[in-house]
């Protein structure tokens, strides 16, 4: 369990860090919180977008905040270290695949190699059961 007083290693942007299971669960609540902040912020925006009418002047404008909270978004889960996939999707690079999580999943349950993507995510317990990983002990 993490103290409030932990500091975390904040990345550049695009430079992910190779992660631990018990490394990617410590990071988790503030990455979760991150994300729902995130979330709660970009509701009312999309509810307002799917509600206007494509000549309204102002879709613009609303389109512009859509995107800026995403992209604040992206931006603070890759500083953490994390590779963003999609909105409220971010995976945790283990060395060999993915740790993979979506908002509103309230653990890391879910892993994939490089190249299977989020359709090929497989229950994390199977995937320690079946290949005993290092980063899973570590």
């Amino acid at each position: 369990m993490t103290s409030a007083a932990q500091i975390y290693q904040i990345s550049a942007c695009n430079n992910p860090r190779v992660f631990t299971l018990s490394e990617a669960e410590e990071l988790f609540p503030l990455m979760w919180k991150i994300t729902e902040e995130a979330y709660r912020e970009l509701e009312p925006v999309r509810r307002t977008l799917e509600a206007m009418v494509p000549s309204n002047p102002q879709v613009r404008k609303v389109e512009k905040q859509y995107e800026a909270i995403v992209r604040r978004w992206m931006g603070k889960m890759e500083r953490l270290g994390l590779v963003v996939k999609g909105l409220w999707l971010a995976d945790f690079d283990t060395g060999d695949g993915y740790l993979c999580w979506k908002f509103p999943e309230l653990r890391i349950g879910h892993y994939h190699g490089y190249h299977e993507g989020f359709g090929g995510r497989r229950p994390l317990q199977d995937i320690i059961e079946e290949l005993d990983p290092d980063w899973a002990h570590l």
